[in-house]
């Protein structure tokens, strides 16, 4: 019971780059991976502009005969856990296949096999669906994909808690480790709804931003006066988590250690969160807790920060109840302002640019903040970021449904 719990490798596809390394080097510039909408044409829909990965070839990463088979979210899993695995220096050879877990987030599956499906429907009739449709939309598919690509047959499932997926994914594999009831588990996010129905849908909700399409790099603007919604994206982030024993024992390169996980439900409204920030800043305060550390040794937050009317202000005053007097002396930042927001894979990405910014000692920045809005006075490091001492993360995930998980991340020592 209570083992460490330790990351051993981590790999992303994301707007900004194909791998950890670049996307840390485009968090630190400062830059933007948003765009126009390239995977259909955006004229009729009053948002036009995401973050989409760009140039993403699966065939670098899987077999044809094997990515034929499945949804782009499921593609960028497998992508990202290829690299993660690598890193970590794990393989089929190496694990034990009964101990070895995978849990990964999504919030909606294989979106354009909905769409493309259902035009074949209508179009051609029911006997010309495609066979894989049900296989490729399923949100399982995913982890089963990861599982079946590196022998993991221990626990695979999918986590879905709208935004919060990924972060969830990672506090459950946590527990798990921690229990004694695996030793490596594959955890983190993945997403890909840019679609017209996925787009379409939040543009509906009035929950993308519409106002800069003109001008997609300044459109993500967390905690800013004039942010006027969020800009949806894509790609996945995943991390090897690792017994510390196991990890030692095989000699691995530690990179970072979860070390506390809380997650609440607002109880509220099925899209908006609560605007007391209680159960939000509950699960802050449970993460904290669980790690074995108090308000005041969090040296950084990387915020949910969607540049929403609605989040920034809420998800401020839960920081300030959860940490105190110590919320204004603490760098915060929502790396959102520069990858957009994916969704299920939101917690994922966060956790790895979590870990980088310990390893670098850097606080990510907040681009587009230039005022701060009404409600939100803290210390958000408004556009590039900047060196400083690094040794506790808390990472912030929200999700409609009023989810709320939080991981603390922190320095690994002895």
């Amino acid at each position: 019971m209570n083992k460490r719990v330790v990351v051993t490798g981590m790999g992303t596809i994301n707007p900004l780059s194909h791998n950890v390394e670049d996307l840390w080097s485009a968090i630190k510039a400062g830059k933007s991976g948003v765009g126009p909408i390239t995977q259909f044409d955006p004229a009729e829909f009053p948002s036009k502009i995401a973050g989409e990965v760009k140039d993403f070839n699966p065939s670098d990463f899987i077999e044809s005969k094997d990515h034929r088979k499945m949804a782009r979210f499921t593609q960028f899993a497998v992508a990202a856990a290829v690299e993660a695995m690598d890193q970590a220096g794990l393989n089929k050879e190496n694990i034990e296949p009964y101990r070895s877990s995978v849990i990964i987030g999504n919030g909606i599956g294989g979106f354009e096999i909905i769409d493309s499906s259902h035009r074949v429907l209508f179009e051609k009739g029911p006997k010309r669906i495609p066979p894989m449709t049900i296989p490729k939309l399923l949100s399982n598919e995913g982890p089963g994909n990861v599982a079946i690509r590196f022998g993991f047959k221990g626990p695979a499932y999918v986590v879905n808690t709208a935004c919060a997926s990924a972060t969830d994914a990672i506090g459950q594999a946590m527990i798990s480790i921690r229990h004694g009831l695996t030793d490596v588990v594959i955890a983190g996010g993945t997403e890909a709804c840019i679609t017209e129905l996925g787009v379409g849908g939040f543009c509906v909700l009035t929950a993308l931003s519409t106002k800069r399409n003109d001008d997609p790099t300044k459109a993500s603007r967390p905690f800013d006066d004039d942010r006027d919604g969020f800009i949806i994206a894509e790609g996945a982030g995943v991390l090897v988590l690792e017994e510390l024993e196991h990890a030692k024992a095989r000699g691995a390169n530690i990179l970072a250690e979860v070390a506390g996980y809380g997650a609440t439900c607002d109880a509220f409204h099925l899209t908006a969160p609560n605007s007391d920030g209680i159960a939000a800043s509950t699960a802050m305060s449970n993460a904290i807790k669980d790690a074995g550390l108090e308000p005041s040794d969090i040296d950084y937050v990387n915020a949910h920060g969607t540049s929403t009317p609605t989040n920034d202000p809420l998800e401020t005053k839960a920081i300030k109840i959860a940490l105190g007097d110590h919320a204004y002396k603490t760098k915060i930042s929502s790396t959102k302002s520069m990858t957009g927001h994916l969704v299920g894979a939101a917690g994922g990405i966060e956790a790895i640019i979590s870990v980088k910014a310990i390893q670098d000692q850097f606080f990510p920045g907040t681009l587009n903040l230039e005022n701060p809005a009404e409600g939100c006075d803290l210390d958000y490091v408004p556009g590039i970021g900047v060196p400083g001492k690094v040794k506790a993360v808390m990472s912030n995930s929200l999700g409609f449904g009023g989810h709320n998980g939080t991981i603390v991340i922190k320095e690994f020592s002895e």
